[in-house]
């Protein structure tokens, strides 16, 4: 695979490589995971904290659209669940975080990034959440994305990061589960309900595909990232999977994806479909969605609301350590 893509992408050949980056790379051909002490090409590493961090970022920004149906959740028992829905979102996002300080990066480095516009989060957390249907088509075509894209980072090359995959992919699976079954709940209830859920396919179907991320020409980082394992699949590949797989759970639900073009083509054994509008995806990115404010937001109102607990901690953890140093001089 990597001689392929030295040729098509113009990345350094085995020959051109220093004999540590030879070897490194001989390593991940071997589908060996590497470990944080281990020595790693800067370009990996950096591409690890971009990644893993913009990762943690989502699993955290995601809890906003959803914490704010908490209160207003049916019933008791739909509540629970997206309690414990959000809560598994925020470890995640603990995971992520603790996987990306193996890289000599800090969590309070990471949140300076998001605050300061130099990192990003998944772009469908910047739409609005209008109805409780969209908790529905959250878990369903949101989550079952997040799933179709974190699956194959259960392999990616980096030990820890590979390791937080599979328990996050276990919980995300339950996720899309709660949200098909409000979909398969509003889909065959009232006139109105059923209504509301096609309203919400409607709004999230494209944002859902953006998911992956542009096509793969337009794609910055792909190439060395699946030469180095970090990505296993292109995003054309997953956003195809994607497709492949939910149609088929919107006509079982009795819904239409919201595309007029899709149809089935028996020679790729695949549904062809319209590719989102990548002026949106690209606006919504540089910030100018319809929630990029609200989001960014309430992330910045959290971290400077929280810093007073932020400085007792580090003021306590000063002082243990100041008094175990002193034990040890004594104990000298």
């Amino acid at each position: 695979m990597y001689a392929q893509l030295v040729k098509s992408e113009g990345m350094k050949s085995p020959e051109e490589m220093s004999p540590e980056e030879r070897a490194f790379q001989e390593r991940v051909d071997r589908n060996e995971k590497i470990e944080p002490k281990e020595w790693m090409p800067d370009g990996y590493r950096k591409t690890l904290i971009r990644q893993i961090g913009q990762h943690a970022h989502s699993e955290i920004v995601g809890q906003l659209p959803e914490g704010n149906w908490i209160t207003r959740a049916p019933t008791l028992e739909r509540k629970a669940i997206l309690l414990a829905k959000v809560q598994d979102e925020a470890g995640h996002g603990l995971y992520l975080y603790s996987a990306a300080e193996t890289l000599g990066v800090t969590r309070d480095e990471l949140t300076e990034k998001l605050l300061s516009g130099n990192m990003k989060y998944s772009s469908i957390f910047n739409y609005p959440t209008l109805t409780w249907a969209d908790m529905g088509a959250v878990g369903w075509l949101v989550d079952g994305a997040a799933i179709m894209n974190q699956v194959p980072l259960q392999r990616t090359s980096y030990g820890p990061y590979s390791r937080a995959m599979i328990r996050i992919c276990k919980e995300e699976s339950f996720h899309q589960r709660q949200g098909y079954a409000i979909m398969m709940k509003m889909a065959k209830g009232t006139p109105e309900q059923k209504e509301m859920a096609q309203d919400a396919l409607n709004r999230f179907w494209f944002p859902a595909l953006m998911m992956f991320g542009p096509s793969d020409k337009d794609s910055v980082h792909s190439a060395q990232s699946m030469a180095w394992k970090i990505k296993m699949n292109t995003n054309d590949e997953l956003r195809q999977k994607f497709v492949d797989e939910t149609v088929p759970q919107a006509e079982y639900l009795g819904l239409t994806v919201p595309d007029e073009t899709l149809s089935w083509n028996e020679e790729k054994g695949g549904y062809d479909f319209a590719e989102p509008d990548w002026s949106e995806f690209f606006e919504v990115i540089k910030g100018n969605g319809p929630c990029n404010e609200e989001r960014l937001g309430a992330r910045r109102d959290a971290w400077e609301k929280g810093a007073w607990f932020r400085e007792g901690l580090t003021a306590y953890a000063d002082k243990a350590a100041a008094r175990r140093a002193n034990a040890l001089v004594a104990a000298e």
